[in-house]
């Protein structure tokens, strides 16, 4: 006599009206949100399994920090009017900045992988609403992000940095940042679907990263530059954000570049989380 093994049904993640239709439009916010935490739950305990994918997060700015402050820290902090130390204060904010945009690029990376491997084909199998994979994505990589910032404040003060305004001010530059760095993940993410290799994501990446980065106020001012180059750092949203930040640390006017980075961050994700989310319903 032979037996048969079924095999194990799948995890229950959608509501009763969503099962009896079928349809992702059916379902609602309550069960959205439920979908997205078991995601993220699940997005947590894979970086539990591989401490090797936090290396960025904990290392980047570590070495990030150290480079441009026993690199440039003389000079720049010279023609700043100080030293080494009056340097920290300014690059600092400026790498909060620089955190977001390359913790982006790797969510495009992983999310490439993924598809590669399978796993995003069995998640659209699943009668869930396809936005939360992707929020769940960028919920937790907002958390590695805020990882990393804390860690770039931390060798900050470790190297001199000031708080010149209050604390709360501190907060609010770490939560435009990672405002900020939530936009730019939904870019990333779009990519991550569009390209056919993880490696083609990183070439285009660091294309996109190289000219924002270092066309930009984040490692030095911007009035020694060429006027064509003014120009576009006027326009850099990384500039934008740098100064943002420095100016709620170190003190100084705010509003114009808050409100900047703000535009660009709501404006960015208006048009590219659509975008991302029609974009993994179509992949095969």
């Amino acid at each position: 006599m032979t037996t048969t093994t079924l095999p194990a049904p799948a995890p229950d993640l959608a509501p009763g009206p969503a099962r009896a239709t079928g349809g992702e439009g059916r379902i609602g916010l309550r069960a959205n949100l439920r979908h997205t935490g078991a995601l993220v739950r699940r997005n947590i305990l894979q970086i539990k399994q591989d401490p090797e994918s936090m290396f960025d997060v904990l290392l980047m700015p570590i070495i990030f920090t150290l480079l441009f402050v026993y690199v440039f820290g003389g000079s720049v902090g010279a023609s700043l009017g100080g030293d080494r130390n009056s340097y920290v204060n300014y690059v600092v904010p400026g790498l909060m900045a620089m955190m977001g945009m390359n913790i982006a690029m790797a969510v495009g990376t992983g999310m490439n992988d993924d598809f590669r491997k399978g796993v995003m084909d069995r998640f659209r199998t699943m009668p869930i609403a396809r936005s939360s994979v992707l929020i769940a994505k960028i919920v937790v990589e907002i958390g590695r992000m805020l990882v990393a910032t804390a860690i770039l404040l931390g060798m900050g003060f470790l190297l001199g940095l000031e708080i010149k305004t209050s604390v709360v001010e501190l907060l609010a530059a770490v939560g435009l940042s990672l405002a900020f760095g939530a936009s730019l993940m939904w870019i990333f993410i779009l990519v991550g679907l569009t390209m056919k290799t993880s490696q083609a994501v990183q070439g285009v990446g660091m294309l996109v990263l190289m000219p924002l980065q270092f066309g930009s106020s984040i490692f030095a001012p911007t009035a020694t530059m060429p006027g064509w180059l003014q120009a576009f750092t006027d326009y850099n949203p990384l500039s934008g954000l740098a100064d943002a930040a420095r100016g709620l640390i170190n003190g100084g006017p705010v509003a114009h570049s808050v409100w900047l980075t703000l535009g660009w961050a709501a404006a960015i994700t208006v048009v590219t989380a659509p975008l991302a989310v029609a974009k993994f319903r179509k992949k095969s």
